[in-house]
């Protein structure tokens, strides 16, 4: 982020509830380095009565070297210069304060400075700040600034990702070097995706619960600091050199990405710290002013509407600051293209805890000089009364999609399995049709489908080859005795609970799989991949793999036939996307002379005639063909029919007499293994036999 001068006054921030817009975003908080040498700490705490800045050993965590008093100087801002602040150098805060609800003052407790960009932690609960002086050069390295409606994002696990990879030296393997290696930059741009999404790389960690089963926070969903990348994706040689390497690596990895065209996003966790409920780790803000960043009664008592024992509260002007000084530092500093927002709703809450989709958190971040040229996608719920939000979000923002999750899942998993058992079906192809067209009844005509970021799977659940494989969780290594993780998983194990021989199974699985994938590729709105779904990677069964750090929830890279070719449907259909303008409309369904970037759909049965009231509501219309037409841009005008067939029994269905369709020609079909060139040219009216679950593309000219 750019700085002004070190001498410049901080910006005011009381403990008034004002708009979080109000609030200067410039404010010089956290470290500034000077050309002598030295530097100047500010951190903001309205209810300290003195705070100290403890400089440690540049080996030794625990050898205090030098202890510095700060000053107050105006609008709750607190300071100190010294010549030992400088590149490199650990420290932590002592802060102290009056004994009152809500606060929770220790002296003696080692605080991490929330703006520090660099973190080194000794052991658990042993955290101290680090001074990072960064001169990284970008080398004219650009944003690739993908337009969302080209826009595919692919969610990773750093680690995950890399950490198995046989074309990544293994000194790089689960690190931020290995995700900008050429190997991995190589499997992202073959399979078409255009923007990384990455687990949380803020600095977290392992709550103490889970030390204490021998597990580890393996997703990152409990962050320490909100400026710092996490120590624990370096390489061996960045962390021995020290915090502001850590950030040069990082900072390599998202130049390399950016070189090949691929955005890189971050899942940013602001909702809640690793400070946890009361009575747990004092690492920060909780012991830098307790009162002003976590939502409490008038008692002190936590309002937990995280589920993580705390929660950040944004209704006050200094925890709303802290999120926009950091979203803009990954974005300015870090060249980071995007954020998926954990629990939204929570950023959303007010003063009495109630969501506002007019928040001024969210709006000032939608609306943010620097922010809102980024992509912006909030997970729109949590825990909380009125937690679930999904459409409310406004101007600027991007949803996951969890009606789009359910909807698909129902329509090829746990209605197709319904009908194995009842022998009829519990739901019509209606429903589908929604999720296809864009989701327009969540997010309506001023937003339009980009807003919906549709996802069949993502970290959190089974990954697709499990959601085809499981009918419920298998937890147990999880060391909770299967409580975690959803219950409900609109799954299908086709017959047989996990690992089979059966070939009738395992290619009913393999053909389910390519239908969730071709449907999410195939839909309106954004589409997130998870990592290794393109091959079909299991977690045997476990939903919730959190806490799981080893095989299981790395990445193997060495694929069998059946994988390989799973690979091939997904590039292939990424490819479609690309080239059809109609498969990924930035407005919902117009007419055909509705104007530009409209997009017109028609809606058919297997006879070939458009779907009437009738149809739409009879459950036992499995069948539906859909033609869409798109003049989106200055692209020519593109026309696809996609055929979808939701039962297990053999159909024959009547290609349709669209306007202006002469002919069809076959694109894609889910029914092989085999990724088979089908070049067909057929004729409205002509019949096109469907075996069993499929979906099938076909261009019209």
């Amino acid at each position: 982020m750019p700085e002004t001068t070190p001498d410049a006054p901080p910006a005011a921030v009381s403990g008034e509830r004002v708009p979080a817009a109000a609030v200067e975003p410039r404010a010089q908080l956290g470290v500034h380095l000077d050309a002598n040498g030295g530097g100047t700490l500010r951190v903001w705490s309205e209810a300290a009565s003195s705070m100290d800045l403890v400089i440690f050993d540049d080996e030794d965590l625990d050898w205090a070297v030098d202890e510095r008093a700060l000053r107050p100087v105006g609008d709750d801002v607190w300071e100190v210069s010294t010549p030992s602040l400088r590149a490199g150098t650990r420290y932590a805060l002592r802060v102290d304060g009056p004994h009152a609800p809500g606060n929770t003052f220790n002296p003696q407790s080692l605080l991490l400075d929330p703006y520090a960009r660099g973190v080194v932690s000794g052991g658990p609960d042993d955290h101290r700040s680090v001074v990072v002086a960064s001169s990284f050069a970008w080398n004219g390295v650009e944003k690739p600034r993908v337009p969302m409606d080209r826009t595919v994002i692919y969610e990773a696990h750093v680690k995950g990702l890399t950490k198995r990879h046989p074309d990544i030296p293994p000194a790089l393997h689960g690190t931020y070097a290995g995700l900008g290696h050429p190997a991995m930059i190589e499997h992202l741009s073959g399979l078409g995706v255009t923007s990384v999404e990455l687990l949380p790389i803020h600095a977290f960690d392992t709550e103490p619960r889970l030390r204490a089963l021998g597990l580890s926070n393996y997703w990152g969903y409990n962050s320490l600091s909100f400026f710092a990348p996490h120590p624990g994706y370096a390489s061996e040689d960045a962390r021995r050199s020290g915090a502001t390497a850590i950030l040069d690596e990082l900072k390599l990895a998202v130049r390399n990405l950016h070189e090949a065209g691929i955005e890189v996003l971050l899942d940013v966790v602001y909702n809640h710290t690793a400070e946890l409920e009361l009575g747990g780790p004092r690492s920060s803000l909780r012991g830098i002013d307790n009162r002003a960043y976590y939502r409490q009664l008038d008692d002190g008592a936590y309002v937990d509407v995280t589920g993580c024992g705390n929660s950040l509260d944004t209704s006050h002007p200094a925890a709303a600051r802290l999120v926009l000084d950091s979203l803009r530092f990954w974005s300015e500093e870090m060249q980071i293209d995007g954020f998926r927002f954990d629990l939204a709703a929570t950023l959303g809450r007010d003063a009495s805890h109630a969501f506002d989709a007019e928040h001024p958190l969210l709006r000032g971040i939608a609306e943010d000089d620097v922010l809102r040229h980024d992509k912006l996608i909030a997970e729109p719920w949590d825990i909380g009364m009125g937690g679930w939000q999904t459409g409310s979000f406004g101007r600027g923002w991007h949803e996951w999609n969890d009606r789009y999750r359910d909807g698909v899942r129902n329509f090829w998993l746990s209605d197709i399995e319904y009908m194995r058992r009842a022998g009829t079906s519990p739901a019509s192809v209606g429903g589908l049709a929604t999720h296809l067209a864009g989701s327009a009844p969540l997010f309506g005509r001023e937003r339009g489908p980009l807003a919906s970021v549709n996802f069949v799977t993502a970290h959190d659940g089974f990954t697709l080859h499990d959601l085809v494989a499981y009918e419920v969780k298998h937890n147990d290594a999880n060391g909770e005795h299967g409580r975690d993780g959803a219950e409900t998983n609109r799954s299908f194990n086709h017959g047989a609970e996990g690992e089979t021989d059966d070939p009738r199974i395992l290619a009913a699985r393999r053909r389910a799989m390519r239908n969730l994938a071709a449907t999410l590729l195939l839909s309106a709105g954004v589409p997130m991949l998870t990592a290794g779904d393109e091959f079909g990677r299991s977690q045997n069964g476990n939903n919730n793999a959190y806490c799981l750090d080893g095989p299981l929830t790395w990445l193997d890279w060495q694929h069998s036939a059946a994988q390989t070719q799973l690979t091939d449907h997904v590039r292939h259909l990424l490819r479609l996307r690309r080239e059809h303008p109609a498969l990924r409309p930035v407005r919902y369904a117009a007419e055909p002379d509705d104007g530009r970037e409209a997009q017109a759909i028609r809606w058919y049965d297997e006879t070939g005639a458009e779907m009437t009231h009738e149809r739409w509501t009879d459950a036992a219309q499995r069948t539906l063909q859909y033609l869409i037409s798109s003049t989106s841009g200055s692209e020519p005008v593109d026309t696809v029919l996609v055929v979808i067939h939701g039962s297990e029994d053999d159909r024959s269905v009547t290609l349709p007499a669209g306007e202006r369709v002469g002919s069809y020609r076959s694109l894609w079909s889910s029914e092989h293994d085999d990724l088979v060139a089908d070049d067909r040219v057929l004729a409205p009216g002509d019949r096109l036999d469907l075996h069993g679950p499929s979906v099938h593309v076909l261009s019209a000219s």
